[in-house]
């Protein structure tokens, strides 16, 4: 995949994200595609580590940015990036499951029981 593919899904993401807030007056889309337009240096990038510290059994937690393998999960947990490493992907999958962004907002719009994490 060229960088101008890369860009162009993701500016198509930012701009779903964009129109979903609207639609839904949901917050929490508007500041998830705020955080993917920064530039990939200040995106987020969040180890298992840290989703398993802050989060807990239940709830979906969204990275706005790429999670890597760093660490262990002690508990299922839904996690929902823009982008995971291969590790990260199989390790999660194990214990809950992965989820990449724009998947997860075709099939569920809604903001309950999400938290932001990075």
């Amino acid at each position: 995949m060229t960088l101008e593919n890369k860009n162009r899904i993701l500016n198509e993401l930012i701009e779903k994200l964009k129109k979903l807030s609207i639609d839904k007056d949901a917050k929490l889309w508007k500041r998830i595609a705020s955080d993917l337009e920064k530039s990939t240096r200040n995106r987020r990038v969040v180890n298992l580590s840290k989703i398993n510290r802050y989060s807990k059994e239940g709830i979906t937690v969204v990275v706005p940015g790429k999670v890597l393998a760093g660490g262990n999960l002690e508990h299922p947990v839904n996690v929902v990036a823009y982008n995971f490493s291969k590790k990260a992907f199989d390790e999660i999958n194990k214990k809950g499951s992965a989820i990449t962004l724009n998947n997860f907002i075709e099939k569920n719009p809604n903001t309950k029981n999400i938290k932001i994490i990075g």
